[in-house]
């Protein structure tokens, strides 16, 4: 590591003035995302995105990005700064709009494609978008918008068609214009836009390039490569972390359609040779109690996995070494954000073995603390707030000034509202973002859900905690206080919340009753209490 990243080496880090602030940064990196697409034509007819219903080689999805892009521009306007909203589930298009509004200047939005109507209206209100592409699904829940709603099966092939034969005519860009707003949820209750800037998105790109140089020089093989993308493309895991290295390296993504399904998934990587494989924990869960019938599928071409998103247990790990033990001997884990673009710290699978509850050292570029309420750095062993600084933090929120005032603190570092330990440089998380819920790898905020919640009229008051769940990690329950006479049951609640939330975040849990929550002496409702009372 240290002879990669050297004066003069390739990877060489040294520091530069970064939005304002001194920063380590990869000296030869590349300044704008648009860089890749014309390099991507050097792999020719090689694969780079590949699916059950097509197979797309590089040349071909550049020529259609060209063609994409032109349409954007000569039919509908976009140029530099204008957002382009993409709200569907994974396919080979998804990328393809990411890639012609990257080549535009302008800012692409990957809306959550499990978001209920309201929730999709708030992110196109919030970003403003001159257009945006939907599949049949999500269509339905766009409705009339005052810009054109486009269609992924229909409007994009035409578009497409229309100007085939388009060069790739790229819009000049700075490093720290923005390039990507995807959404986390909020913690007052509506999702805010993280907003990624070229050189974020790229921060990624290098860290991953650096990890891939550093793996050659230990013997592991680069060429071939063939990963599989099943989380959403609407999350860092999938696009800056996946989609986007892929087409820069020339190694191909293997899209599973449709919800996860352990079977035919399974069948895909077998189908298709997949080699590497970053999941969350509930699809490793999946795989792991298949036990026996594991050996129903070829599994021989796995080189590697990996568990990301969400926190996954030291039993979990185990277990994988044990069902998959030539991919599993490279098990690593990260910790990361949304808003870090990227892992924020990384564990390999040798510290793993030796610390099963650790996150691992912050990645090259990024700086990890933990501090207390007063902003001090706490020395080893001593829980506080997460902190973390490097050129891969996001921009801000889009359009939320207060949200990013409130989550930064001087000189560029960022508060992640996570608690933890550092240990001889070691990352241990104790929980994540106080109240936050991570169900299945997702993100859930008790406040939105409460929101919904509390506008049932037979509803008094409310609060949504995390429970511990078998399957998910964590289970939504809400506890709910009715008026009196109120005429209301578990199934018309959760009725009530599914028609404005995405299904994930609906509780499936409900404890419903006229006593009044306990407080605490600021009266605000004692939520570890509570938690403590329903835990099995």
């Amino acid at each position: 590591m240290a002879r990669l990243t050297a004066p003069g080496a390739p990877f060489e880090i040294h520091t530069e003035d970064v939005l304002g602030e001194p920063m380590e940064v990869f000296a030869h990196r590349h300044r704008s995302l648009s860089e890749l697409l014309q390099r991507s034509r050097g792999f020719g007819d090689a694969e780079y995105l590949v699916t059950t219903e097509r197979r797309l080689g590089f040349t071909e999805h550049l020529d259609e990005v060209a063609a994409l892009a032109q349409a954007l521009r000569e039919e509908h306007g976009v140029g530099k700064g204008d957002r382009v909203a993409i709200s569907a589930a994974n396919c080979p298009e998804w990328i393809l709009v990411f890639w012609a509004t990257i080549s535009l200047g302008a800012v692409a939005v990957g809306a959550n494609s499990l978001w209920a109507a309201p929730e999709l209206a708030h992110g196109l209100e919030l970003t403003g978008p001159r257009v945006l592409f939907v599949d049949g699904p999500r269509g339905a829940l766009a409705g009339e918008q005052s810009f054109p709603v486009l269609s992924i099966e229909t409007d994009l092939p035409a578009m497409v068609a229309r100007h085939r034969g388009a060069a790739l005519d790229q819009t000049p860009v700075r490093e720290d214009d923005p390039a990507v707003i995807l959404f986390t949820s909020g913690t007052t209750g509506r999702p805010k836009g993280a907003t990624h800037s070229h050189r974020n998105v790229l921060c990624a790109l290098w860290y991953h390039l650096l990890n891939d140089a550093v793996a050659a020089e230990m013997g592991v093989p680069q060429s071939g490569r063939r990963f599989l993308l099943a989380t959403p493309l609407f999350h860092i895991a999938a696009l800056h972390n996946l989609a986007v290295i892929r087409l820069a390296v020339g190694d191909t993504a293997v899209i599973h359609l449709g919800r996860f399904d352990v079977d035919r998934v399974l069948r895909l990587v077998e189908a298709e040779r997949v080699t590497n494989w970053g999941a969350v924990p509930t699809m490793l869960s999946r795989v792991v109690e298949l036990g026996d019938r594991l050996a129903d599928y070829d599994l021989t071409s796995l080189r590697s996995v990996s568990v990301n998103s969400a926190p996954s247990s030291p039993r979990l790990k185990a277990a994988l070494r044990e069902a998959l033990p030539v991919a599993a001997r490279s098990l690593a884990t990260t910790y990361g954000l949304t808003e870090s673009s990227t892992a924020a710290t990384v564990a390999t699978a040798a510290e793993l073995e030796a610390d099963p509850d650790t996150v691992g050292r912050a990645v090259p570029t990024m700086q990890v603390e933990v501090r207390d309420d007063a902003g001090h750095v706490l020395p080893d062993g001593v829980e506080g707030e997460v902190c973390l600084r490097g050129p891969q933090m996001m921009l801000g929120y889009w359009r939320n000034p207060e949200a990013t005032a409130a989550s930064t603190a001087p000189h560029g570092w960022y508060r992640t509202g996570d608690l933890g330990t550092l240990r001889d440089g070691r990352l241990r998380i104790s929980s994540r973002r106080s109240d936050l819920i991570l169900r299945g790898g997702e993100n859930i905020y008790p406040a939105e859900v409460e929101h919904v919640i509390a506008s049932h009229p037979a509803v008094h008051e409310c609060i949504v905690i995390g429970v511990p769940d078998a399957d998910f990690g964590q289970a939504v329950m809400a506890l709910v206080v009715l008026r009196p006479d109120a005429a209301t049951d578990e199934g018309d609640l959760a009725a009530h919340v599914a028609a404005r939330v995405a299904r994930y975040k609906v509780p499936t849990r409900w404890a419903l009753g006229h006593e009044p929550l306990p407080r605490n002496a600021t009266g605000k409702v004692n939520r570890g209490q509570l938690a403590v009372a329903v835990r099995p």
